[in-house]
């Protein structure tokens, strides 16, 4: 999810020392690279954060199960930490996990499979789950999850079903993670803006640009209203939110064979996310929204549940976390999606790792859900959600609702190809190199192609 300056090392015992993912994971048990045994003699290169470039490169012990893992954002230190617990119980077969750069894993994902040499256990995206069954990629694990005692009735009935497809079910629900919004309440304060319970409540966008305005006339140099990147995934959720909050209908009709696309909510919703940039709310140039929010500099971020454990882990950062708000009709629409643990095809894989494998996924969203829900993001697992473990946890409360208001993206084996129209063409918008109607006619020509394919 984040860029990073890359650095190539040659030896593995160089990346042992160099790489926070691994240096962490050796000692958690989670992230460690494998002792010198087997793999490939090639180079890997390893970024700042601790992801890799090329993971099917990555010395792996071959006693141990082989986690990609795609949290890069935040998150991943939880992930580590469940990896590193369920490794301490003793199991059949312990975990080692590789974290893979966020933007490259489904592509890195899909060559790996393709080529065989893709890992024991994965996670994906439920959006991106149909695409994975459509092309062979991941095992049914009805009778694995049956063996390894998973109850689907400790999950929402839609989570299972967005992971049944003709009758079986493709993955493990994980989590719920919802575009949510941060708000600093001591440049909030100073402002005058009125909390309660440290949230901004507003009942319309009139109200909240007042709040935004409210804020914006006391700024110090250096901050900004709102911290939102011109590109990519954020604001993308937020014209996703603004949309279904206006009335939009689905992109496609449930049999996937029609666009439903509301042309002209579509470019209301892009012309009011393109307004917080013309209207001076954000400063030019951000690339990471979070960071701002987490150095004191922004009022208020849209991101994801997943920062929460990274913000409230940062000392002097005073904030509040409540779902979007909701500016426009009744509903509180905003954007989520959901991870998944999903069992990769591997033919090299026998019954007894394949079982293990779903094993660790069982464990991981049973009784590593408290430690996962310690990242921000909203376990999927019912009796997790309801523990004391969960709801003791602050700000959680404040935000949980979120799980249940969003618009998960639409169950169709297409839909990364309509994400990345969507992005492509909106960021169009942002940089004031599009207009909101030839955007959305674009994405709409796009989804077309796509599902007429």
């Amino acid at each position: 999810m984040k860029s990073a300056k890359t650095m190539t090392i040659l030896l593995l015992g160089l990346i042992l020392a160099a790489s926070p993912l691994f240096a962490a994971g050796g000692q958690q048990g989670g992230a460690a690279p494998a002792p010198a045994s087997g793999g490939s003699t090639a180079a890997v290169s390893v970024n700042e954060d601790g992801t890799v470039n090329n993971p099917e490169d990555v010395k792996v012990d071959p006693n141990k199960l082989v986690f990609w893992s795609l949290f890069s954002g935040g998150d991943g230190a939880w992930m580590d930490k469940i990896i590193a617990d369920y490794n301490q119980t003793g199991p059949s077969k312990q975990v080692q996990s590789v974290m893979l750069v966020w933007a490259d894993y489904y592509i890195k994902f899909g060559t790996a499979v393709a080529a065989r040499k893709g890992p024991d256990i994965g996670v994906s995206h439920v959006s991106r789950l149909p695409e994975l069954v459509e092309q062979g990629m991941v095992v049914p694990v009805d009778a694995y999850a049956q063996k390894a005692g998973v109850n689907w009735n400790d999950f929402a009935p839609a989570m299972v079903e967005g992971v049944t497809f003709n009758g079986k079910k493709y993955a493990i629900p994980l989590d719920t993670h919802a575009e949510i919004m941060y708000v600093n309440t001591d440049i909030l304060t100073a402002a005058g803006v009125a909390l309660t319970n440290g949230q901004i409540r507003v009942n319309n966008a009139a109200e909240f640009k007042a709040v935004l305005d409210k804020v914006k006339s006391t700024l110090k140099a250096g901050q900004t209203v709102i911290s939102l990147p011109q590109s990519g995934d954020e604001p993308y959720r937020i014209w996703w939110a603004t949309y279904f909050q206006m009335g939009g209908t689905p992109l496609v009709n449930a049999a996937g064979t029609q666009v439903t696309l509301n042309r002209d909510i579509a470019i209301r919703a892009a012309e009011y996310v393109k307004s917080f940039f013309t209207d001076g709310y954000v400063l030019p140039g951000i690339s990471d929204g979070g960071q701002m929010f987490q150095n004191g500099l922004s009022a208020i971020t849209w991101n994801g549940t997943w920062m929460t454990g990274v913000f409230s882990e940062t000392s002097g950062l005073h904030f509040a976390a409540q779902p979007y708000p909701r500016v426009f009709g009744t509903n509180d629409a905003c954007w989520a999606d959901a991870h998944v643990f999903v069992i990769p095809t591997k033919q090299a894989r026998n019954e007894a790792n394949t079982q293990a494998a779903v094993d660790f996924t069982a464990w991981a969203v049973t009784k590593g859900g408290p430690t996962w829900a310690g990242s921000g993001q909203i376990p999927s697992n019912i009796p997790v959600q309801s523990s004391p473990a969960f709801t003791a946890l602050p700000y959680r409360a404040d935000y949980a609702r979120a799980a249940t208001t969003a618009v998960l993206p639409s169950k169709n084996v297409h839909f990364g190809a309509f994400k990345d129209s969507m992005i492509t063409n909106l960021d169009l918008v942002w940089g004031g190199q599009a207009t909101p109607a030839v955007a959305i006619q674009n994405i709409t020509d796009a989804i077309t192609q796509a599902i007429r394919n």
